[in-house]
Parts: C-alpha cells; sequence; structure tokens
C-alpha cells in the first residue's frame, strides 16, 4: 500500500505537549466520532463503526509520545488511535464513505487501515503476533523505534495475545502494550469473562507493567514519555493497563448496559474534565476548530469519488 498522498502536517513527535494540544487531539477524536454515527444514522457510511468515545486520553496522551519511525498497531476500535497517530481526519471520514480519497482508497472501511506505519485489524487478539514481530524486525535492523499495540480487555481472552507475550518477554522486543480495559467485550461484562487481574497476566511473562487510570491526560503522557524513553535505551517490552469507560456502544446501537452506570460515567467524562482544567475561552477556540475541520472534511468526502475495483491491488476484484 503506498503512502497517502495528503495526509496533512502532525504536532511533534516525542515531545512533551501542552494541555492545549492534548485537548485538541482529545476533542477532535471525539468530534469525528460523533459525527461518524450521526452519518451513519443517515446511510452514508458502510459497514460497521466502534467509536471511541470516552477513551480519548489514553490514544491522545500515548501517541504523541511517540517519534518517526515508531509503529502502531490497533484493532477495531482504531479511529481514535488513527486521527491521534495522523491527524488524517479527511482521509479516515472519506475511507469509511468509501470513497477513493480515503486512506485506503475506500477498500479498507472502519477497522483496516494502513498509512504512516499504523496498521489496525478487526480480528480480536490478531494484531498481537504482528505487533511482536515487528518489533522484533525492527530491533534486527537496528534501529531504536518502538511498536505500540492497542488491546482491549476482550482480546485478554485470546490465546495468541498470551504465545506473543511470551516470546515478547523471551526475545526482549521493544513493544508497548496497551490494554484499554474498558469493562465490557461487546456487552459481556469483565466479571463475566476475566479472571484475576489483567494486570497479571502480562507480567507472568516478565514484561514490567503498570496500571493506571485513563481520566487525567497529563499524567497517561508523561507515564507513556517516560516508559518510551527506558524502551529506546533498553529495548524490551513494557504494558500499560489503564482502566478506562467507552460511552457508546460497541457499535452503532447494539447497548444493553445499565443506563444508570453509563450516565455516571458521563458525568465523569475526561473530555469534560479536561475542557475544565483548560478553562472555558479556550476550549471553546479548540471546539471550535475541530468543529470545522470535520465539517469540512465531511462536505469533501461528500463530493469525492466512490471506490472501485481499479484501486483493488494486483489482479484481484470483486464480482
Amino acid at each position: 500500500m503506498s503512502e497517502h498522498p495528503h495526509l496533512p502536517h502532525m504536532l511533534p513527535r516525542g515531545e512533551a505537549l501542552s494541555l492545549e494540544q492534548l485537548y485538541e487531539k482529545m476533542a477532535l477524536i471525539r468530534e469525528v466520532e460523533e459525527r461518524l454515527l450521526e452519518l451513519f444514522s443517515q446511510g452514508k457510511l458502510f459497514g460497521t463503526t466502534h467509536t471511541y468515545s470516552g477513551q480519548e486520553t489514553i490514544a491522545a496522551g500515548i501517541l504523541s509520545q511517540l517519534q518517526p519511525g515508531d509503529i502502531v498497531f490497533s484493532n477495531h476500535r482504531c479511529h481514535g488511535h488513527y486521527l491521534a497517530f495522523t491527524d488524517d481526519v479527511e482521509g479516515l471520514i472519506s475511507e469509511l464513505m468509501g470513497k477513493r480519497a480515503g486512506v485506503c482508497r475506500g477498500i479498507g472501511g472502519s477497522q483496516h487501515l494502513c498509512a504512516k506505519n499504523i496498521y489496525t485489524n478487526g480480528v480480536l487478539g490478531s494484531i498481537m503476533p504482528n505487533a511482536v514481530g515487528m518489533a522484533l524486525a525492527e530491533k534486527r535492523q537496528g534501529r531504536r523505534s518502538v511498536t505500540t499495540v492497542f488491546l482491549g480487555d476482550g482480546a485478554m481472552g485470546e490465546g495468541v495475545v498470551y504465545e506473543s507475550m511470551n516470546m515478547a518477554g523471551l526475545w526482549s522486543a521493544p513493544v508497548l502494550i496497551v490494554i484499554e480495559d474498558n469493562h465490557y467485550a461487546q456487552s459481556t461484562p469483565s466479571r463475566l469473562q476475566v479472571a484475576g487481574k489483567l494486570a497479571d497476566r502480562p507480567r507472568a511473562f516478565g514484561i514490567a507493567t503498570r496500571e493506571m487510570a485513563g481520566n487525567d491526560v497529563e499524567e497517561i503522557h508523561r507515564a507513556a514519555g517516560a516508559i518510551l524513553k527506558e524502551m529506546r535505551e533498553q529495548p524490551r517490552p513494557h504494558c500499560l493497563v489503564i482502566d478506562t469507560y467507552r460511552l457508546n456502544p460497541h457499535s452503532k446501537g447494539d447497548d444493553v448496559r445499565d443506563k444508570q452506570e453509563i450516565e455516571a460515567h458521563r458525568k465523569a467524562d475526561p473530555l469534560l474534565a479536561t475542557r475544565g482544567r483548560l478553562g472555558g475561552d479556550a476550549a471553546m477556540k479548540i471546539d471550535d476548530r475541530c468543529r470545522q475541520r470535520v465539517a469540512a472534511a465531511i462536505e469533501k468526502a461528500l463530493a469525492a469519488d466512490w471506490a472501485d475495483q481499479s484501486c483493488l491491488p494486483g489482479n484481484l476484484s470483486v464480482p
């Protein structure tokens, strides 16, 4: 897959960002996700969509600490990771609309994004062996890059995750494993499908593991910066287990969670908390800027050409 032709300029990587910069990443993700749900209800998106609303602190805090050459693997809830890593609003929205201007020219859809060292797949746990293999390949090439892989608590029921952790620990692969524990695997609560503590699982393979809350973007940003610095100096795996909560349904509208539970988490929304710390005027300017960016990207995507068979690789074709 060739590089996407119009990925925009990104904020500096590998540097500490201000609260304003971190909030802008979070606000942009939220605006995109909420608008995607609107577009889906209007019949303007295809396939499915799994929003990242409520978990933005993690993507913004961690991925802004990565450097050029670093690699990211993500799962079916990948929009937030993609935006925090690339800032490519137009490419993402066009992709989900099945347009040729999309990041994968309209044939990847919501779960299969590939550009600028980020790779996503919706098969639960499948990205873990890829991430470990990539980290080992980069290490053997003598590069100081770090591979970051995002898993949900639901993926911790997949055997391939533990096989991969074993190899990462055994061979000291420089892979940062981020477990976003939002307490549900689709609609199944963690208490019904997770035994013991999630953090004890990577530790069993000798992987340094830290647990933290997912409500403070600056704390996550600082923690990720320190871990990544250590990994570049001493290449070996690390794991972050972050407690978080998704505010929207698993996919589109399939939500059987208790409404009072959801409402309680909405009141503790990390985006709102960050906005409060930033201050009203500054936050309003950032929110307006994000709304304008997303609205312009949607308008452009609506007018773009549809994907067609000519963008499929090789001789592959569809009926």
